[in-house]
């Protein structure tokens, strides 16, 4: 396992620069000491949840019986998707939907719901962490990909803490340029997620590679 470029990719998939402005949206009537319990919230249960899935996630596809080819070929396809609508510039409907965004806005705790869940980690960083998680050949790797959920939830909690100063320097503009670069790299990460996964179910693939 590449514990750099799984790094990477959660990082990507996460996007705590590109959730600034429904942050600042949401918190908007909050106060300073109501802003950073939800920061506080929102970073813990970002990186509990990556390091959740990172330790039982493999285990939920045994017990239902899903090969982790076909998972990667799912996984896959819903991380093209968000990677999609990164380059667009646009929220990516798999983690929060219109009516959901218009529900949190008269939600008095948006910290779990939906800020970490589904908008920083959303079902395409879990899909991530479970195929990486597949790809542990030692204990000491499994530590690296919990790790990586730690610091990603304490980078989490440093971003939305500088959401202000951020957005006021990068502006809409700038998250939106750096949202798209990211949304390519997602791209090609969702690519090699499917290759993989379809070269593992169909064996006739590799060979005419």
């Amino acid at each position: 396992m590449d514990v750099i470029k799984s790094f990477i990719s959660l990082l990507v998939l996460i996007n705590p620069i590109g959730a600034l402005p429904v942050f600042i949206s949401l918190t908007a009537n909050q106060s300073v000491a109501e802003k950073r319990r939800t920061i506080r919230i929102a970073s813990i249960a970002v990186a509990s949840l990556l390091v959740g899935t990172a330790l039982v996630g493999d285990a939920v596809l045994n017990f239902f019986g899903i090969e982790i080819a076909s998972f990667q070929v799912a996984g896959g396809i819903l991380i093209l998707l968000v990677g999609l609508s990164m380059v667009n510039a646009q929220p990516p409907t798999s983690r929060q939907t219109r009516e959901e965004q218009e529900e949190a806005e008269h939600k008095a705790n948006v910290a779990v719901v939906p800020l970490a869940i589904p908008l920083l980690a959303g079902p395409g960083a879990m899909s991530t962490v479970i195929i990486y998680a597949d790809r542990v050949a030692h204990w000491y790797q499994l530590g690296w990909l919990v790790g990586a959920g730690v610091l990603l939830g304490v980078l989490t909690w440093l971003t939305l803490n500088l959401a202000v100063p951020i957005s006021r320097v990068l502006g809409k503009t700038g998250i939106n340029i750096a949202t798209r670069l990211m949304g390519l790299l997602l791209m090609a990460i969702s690519v090699e997620f499917m290759v993989d996964g379809l070269t593992k179910l169909l064996p006739i693939l590799k060979g005419a590679a």
